[in-house]
C-alpha cells in the first residue's frame, strides 16, 4: 500500500530536530512547574512503590515507568515522576513519523510528527503523566506494524511475523491502558469493510496471540484478584451495571465531550477527520482503514457520554490512525490548513507549560486558574503536622487526600491509613491501606467536615482545615480525634 515510500535517512533528520526540539523544551519548563501532583499522578507514583500485574482501576505500566524514572532520578520529586511523559510522546511522535514516511513520503513524515508533538492532548499530556502517554508509543508501533503486515499480505507473502509483533505491541499498549483494545477492534472492524484491511486468518490468529501473551499478566492478576479493575471500570460505566436507574439521556454531555474534541485533537484536523469520515475516506482505500481504526472509537465514547458522562480524553486513542489519515489529504488539498493547525497548537504547546511554570497566581475572579493542581501538598503538611501531634498515624477518607498524603508523607514518620470501606474497596488505598483491625482506641480521622460517620456521633472537630488557594480552598476538610471502632462499617 505505501505509494511514496521515503528512507529514513530522508525523514529522520528533519522530524528527530523538531521532536527533540519541542521536548527539550517541555522538558526544561517542566523542571520549573510550580503544580502539585495531581490525585492521579500521586496514585501512579504510589502504584510503582510496589510493583504488580495490575492495580486497582488500571493496569500495572504506568506504575513501572514513574518507578523506573524515579529510581534513575533517585528522587520523588513531581518533576522525576513527570518526567516520562514528554519523553514518551516524543518517541510516539517518531513512531508515527516512521509509519508516514513509509507509507507517504518525507513531507508526510515531517508533518505528522510536527503536528503530533504539538497536539493539544500531547501538550496537556507531556505536562501531566497520564496512561495514555504511556498507551501511545506502543499503540503506534501496533498501527505501523499492522500496516506493514497487510502490506505484505497484499504482496502475496507471509505476514504472521509482522502481525505476531503489532499483537505483542497492543497487548504491551493494553498494559498502559486498557483503551488499547480500541486498536484490535478496530482492525476487525476494518477487515470486515474493507478488503485490503483483510490479513488472513493466519496473521489474524498470530496478531491475536501475541496480544494475549502481552496482556497475560494483567488478565492473570485481574482473575487472581475478583476482578478488580472489570469491577471499577463497570462503575465508571454505570448505565451497565445499573441501566434502571438512569434518568434520561444526557445530551448536554454528549454536547460537552464532542465539542471538546476540537480541542483534544485540535479544530482543524478533527474537523477533517470527521469529513472525511462522511466522505468515505475520499477515494482512498488506506484512508478508509485508517478510518475505521479511529471514529469508531469516538462514536463509542460519545455513546457513552450520552448514556452518562465521558471525560474528554477517553477517545484519545482513536487520534493516532486519526492524523495519519488526515495529514496526507490535507497536504494534498488544504496544505494552508495544516500550516494554521501547526501554528494553533505551537501557541498553546508554548503557553502552556510557561502557565505552569510561571503562572500559578494567575486568578480568574478570585479563584486560581490552576486551583485544582495546587494546594494537594500544603494541606497534606497540614495533616502531617498535626498527625505528629496526635501519636504519629491518621486515618484519611477519600482519594484526593489519600494520593497527595501518601506521596507527600513518604519520609515524614506518620502511619496514613485508608478509613475503612463500607463494602466493595472504592479505590486502591482502601484496598490495601485500610485501617487494620489491630487499631483500637482513639484515632486521628480526618475527612469532610460534613461527612462524619453516623456511627461516631456528633463529635466536635479538633482542627479544621482549609488552605488559603488551591484545590481545597472551598472544601475544607475537618480533623477528629475518634474511636477507630466508630469508623469502622458495623458488622452484618
Amino acid at each position: 500500500m505505501p505509494n511514496a515510500a521515503a528512507r529514513p535517512s530522508e525523514w529522520l533528520p528533519g522530524a528527530l530536530a523538531v521532536v527533540l526540539a519541542v521536548t527539550a523544551a517541555r522538558v526544561a519548563l517542566l523542571a520549573l512547574n510550580r503544580t502539585d501532583l495531581y490525585m492521579d499522578e500521586s496514585q501512579y507514583w504510589f502504584w510503582g512503590q510496589e510493583l504488580a500485574f495490575g492495580y486497582y482501576s488500571k493496569p500495572p505500566l504506568i506504575g513501572w515507568v514513574i518507578r523506573a524514572s524515579v529510581e534513575l532520578g533517585g528522587s520523588d520529586a513531581p518533576f522525576w515522576v513527570r518526567l516520562p511523559a514528554p519523553l514518551f510522546h516524543a518517541a510516539t511522535a517518531l513512531i508515527l513519523a516512521w509509519i508516514a514516511g513509509h507509507r507517504y513520503g518525507r513531507g508526510a513524515a515531517a508533518w505528522v510528527a510536527a503536528l503530533y508533538v504539538t497536539l493539544p492532548m500531547v501538550s496537556v499530556g507531556s505536562a501531566l503523566i497520564s496512561t495514555d502517554t504511556i498507551m501511545f508509543p506502543f499503540l503506534a508501533a501496533a498501527l505501523g506494524l499492522w500496516l506493514a503486515a497487510l502490506d505484505r499480505r497484499a504482496a502475496g507473502r507471509s505476514a504472521w511475523a509482522l502481525a505476531l509483533a503489532a499483537g505483542c505491541a497492543a497487548g504491551v499498549a493494553f498494559l498502559g491502558k486498557y483503551a488499547a483494545v480500541y486498536g484490535p477492534m478496530g482492525a476487525a472492524l476494518a477487515a470486515l469493510f474493507v478488503p485490503a484491511a483483510r490479513p488472513g486468518w493466519r496473521a489474524a490468529g498470530w496478531g491475536a496471540l501475541g496480544f494475549l501473551l502481552a496482556a497475560a499478566p494483567n488478565v492473570g492478576w485481574n482473575v487472581a484478584n475478583g476482578l478488580t479493575t472489570l469491577q471499577h471500570t463497570l462503575d465508571n460505566v454505570e448505565w451497565v451495571r445499573a441501566p434502571g436507574d438512569r434518568s434520561g439521556l444526557n445530551v448536554a454531555g454528549l454536547a460537552e465531550f464532542f465539542g471538546a474534541q476540537f480541542i483534544v485533537f485540535g479544530p482543524v484536523l478533527f474537523g477533517a477527520l470527521l469529513w472525511l469520515g462522511v466522505r468515505g475516506g475520499a477515494g482512498s482505500g488506506e484512508r478508509r482503514i485508517l478510518l475505521w481504526l479511529s471514529l469508531p472509537v469516538v462514536a463509542v465514547v460519545c455513546g457513552q457520554a450520552l448514556l452518562e458522562e465521558a471525560y474528554a480524553n477517553w477517545a484519545a486513542a482513536a487520534y493516532l490512525a486519526g492524523l495519519l489519515a488526515v495529514v496526507p489529504w490535507l497536504m494534498t488539498k488544504l496544505r494552508v490548513w495544516l500550516w494554521a493547525s501547526l501554528a494553533l497548537h505551537t501557541a498553546f504547546a508554548a503557553a502552556l507549560p510557561l502557565a505552569l511554570a510561571f503562572g500559578t497566581e494567575w486568578r480568574v475572579g478570585d479563584r486560581l486558574l490552576f486551583a485544582r493542581y495546587l494546594g494537594q501538598a500544603e494541606m497534606s503538611r497540614d495533616i502531617l503536622a498535626l498527625a505528629r501531634e496526635h501519636g504519629g498515624e491518621v486515618v484519611v477518607d477519600g482519594r484526593s487526600l489519600q494520593a497527595d498524603l501518601f506521596h507527600t508523607g513518604r519520609d515524614a514518620g506518620v502511619t496514613i491509613w485508608a478509613r475503612p470501606p463500607r463494602g466493595r474497596p472504592a479505590n486502591h488505598y482502601e484496598q490495601t491501606r485500610a485501617m487494620p483491625d489491630s487499631v483500637t482506641g482513639e484515632v486521628l480521622y480526618v475527612g469532610r467536615l460534613d461527612d462524619l460517620p453516623e456511627r461516631c456521633g456528633s463529635i466536635a472537630p479538633i482542627a479544621t482545615l482549609a488552605p488559603d488557594s488551591g484545590a481545597y480552598r472551598e472544601r475544607p476538610m475537618g480533623a477528629w480525634r475518634l474511636p477507630a471502632d466508630c469508623l469502622r462499617p458495623p458488622a452484618p
